[in-house]
């Protein structure tokens, strides 16, 4: 997230929303308007749902369209524009039920948009965050049974093809929109007026299929710093101010409402098994026992986080809880280092301010690395080019990732072909079990497949999951109906349930 937006372009936002409030677009009969301050990306940040990227611009997008399916809290697909779905015995077609929905010109969302939005996406001619989910499906194949009914084609067998329904950006517009200044979507709120880079303002959908919201309208304020967002909320500028540290929580604790949402953000250090020094399964393993994750979590997120067990997902559909949790044995690691003949080597951490608390963490692990003999040497990377960097560079990185499907989560990252693969990681009896579990039409075969590849990685991997992070929002106390959701998934920023009171 961008973080370098001064308090005084927060007051310019605020005031231009006043501005609009006195245009006529104040608070309506429908339960008032919640102001809401995020970081945002100044004159880069767009409404187009299928460009979306900062959390800022995925909450306008939940706002204002819709999905055919979303995460639960268990980050397992839910039915949202789809009102159910089904599998052939083979795994490859796919029929997809509407349910009815209008879009907010008053149209029908209708199949033939869901195959458009889809199209679009595609388009390799876009840079569509959702591409590499709905990559599987084969539009060529699929088509519009009627106007509620989708049939989707895939390449292959697919067992967890719901996953990519629900995948980040997989939104549903209308067939041949382009125009994303003022966007039409199916979502719980209506596009009323957008000042980019400061301020976007909805307005209450009374006809939405999953009810009305409890709010009249929405206006998302644009505030990078989070001291002026926490300040926008206690001065009653904002009544809901995203992204708070727990350090801030617990300052404020008695002023404001915080509302956590566990396992938001996995807190990990990746090693790269491809190359020295972590090409020794040795001293991977040593790396893993010398970790004391309760301190890391402690230190860079007191009261906000849970320890990790080298695994990502923590209570995920599929995560492997029956591993038992990894303790610190300083000996045992210091004997690894000595097998491994690594007595005096050193590490190097590369870390970066692009992530909070990456550096505070890194600085923590590298004093561990050196209580078992080795030496480390923590190198601060360019915040601005730090995720494209650590793919190929590097060879220990600290390393997060937001919530989804531990599925989706192997298949972008851990496969011999994962374009976003930290690790390196490269196992082709690892790629047999994934394509064993997801072409699987036993959901006890899958479960069984997840859970050894889980064991693989605990075992020989080269992520070390140190934590968890709640990620934390503050409301002003009139505010209710905020849920403690993983971010990114279905509730998380969910406004149409929120209530002024």
């Amino acid at each position: 997230m961008h973080d370098q937006l001064t308090r005084r372009a927060f007051l310019g936002a605020a005031a231009g929303a006043a501005v609009l409030a006195g245009c006529g677009t104040g608070p309506s009969s429908g339960g008032g308007r919640l102001r809401a301050a995020f970081a945002g990306g100044g004159a880069t940040e767009v409404l187009d749902p299928h460009l979306a990227n900062l959390f800022v611009e995925a909450a306008r997008a939940k706002a204002m369209f819709d999905k055919l399916a979303d995460l639960g809290d268990d980050v397992a697909p839910r039915p949202r524009l789809a009102e159910r779905w089904e599998a052939s015995a083979d795994l490859r077609t796919w029929r997809v039920t509407l349910r009815e929905a209008v879009f907010h010109d008053g149209k029908p969302v209708r199949a033939q948009d869901v195959l458009a939005s889809y199209a679009r996406i595609l388009d390799p001619k876009g840079a569509y965050r959702a591409r590499s989910s709905l990559a599987l499906i084969d539009l060529g194949d699929s088509r519009a049974v009627d106007e509620r009914t989708v049939e989707f084609a895939l390449k292959r067998p697919f067992a967890e093809f719901p996953n990519a329904l629900a995948a980040f950006g997989a939104y549903i517009v209308p067939a041949g929109l382009r125009d994303f200044s003022k966007p039409v979507g199916s979502g719980p709120f209506r596009f009323a007026s957008w000042q980019p880079g400061r301020a976007v303002l909805l307005a209450r959908n009374p006809d939405y299929w999953d009810g009305a919201p409890h709010i009249g309208e929405l206006e998302f304020l644009i505030a990078n710093e989070e001291s002026a967002r926490m300040n926008a909320l206690l001065g009653g500028q904002v009544e809901y101010a995203h992204d708070i540290s727990p350090a801030t929580a617990r300052r404020h604790g008695s002023r404001a409402r915080f509302v956590h949402s566990p396992n938001s953000n996995m807190q990990a250090f990746a090693m790269k098994v491809d190359r020295p020094p972590f090409d020794d399964r040795d001293l991977r393993e040593a790396l893993f026992l010398l970790a004391d994750r309760r301190r890391l979590v402690d230190t860079t997120m007191p009261g906000a986080g849970q320890v990790g067990n080298d695994l990502f997902g923590k209570g995920y559909l599929h995560y492997a809880a029956g591993i038992p949790q990894r303790e610190p044995d300083l000996d045992r690691a210091k004997a690894l280092i000595r097998k491994a003949g690594a007595d005096g080597t050193t590490i190097e951490l590369t870390t970066s301010q692009a992530a909070s608390g990456f550096v505070e963490a890194a600085t923590v692990f590298a004093d561990q690395i050196r209580a078992a003999g080795l030496k480390a040497k923590v190198v601060t990377g360019d915040k601005d080019t730090y995720w494209s960097d650590i793919l190929k560079r590097g060879t220990l990185v600290s390393f997060r990732s937001g919530a989804m499907p531990i599925e989706t989560h192997i298949s972008q990252r851990l496969l011999s072909h994962s374009t976003t693969n930290a690790t390196r990681w490269a196992r082709p009896d690892f790629d047999a079990l994934y394509d064993r579990a997801v072409s699987s039409p036993r959901e006890q075969d899958r479960k069984d497949a997840f859970d050894r590849m889980q064991r693989m990685l605990h075992a020989e991997g080269g992520l070390l999951v140190w934590g968890f992070a709640d990620g934390i929002v503050a409301t002003a106390r009139n505010v209710t109906g905020v849920r403690g959701a993983p971010m990114n998934t279905l509730d998380w920023a969910r406004f149409d349930k929120v209530r002024l009171g």
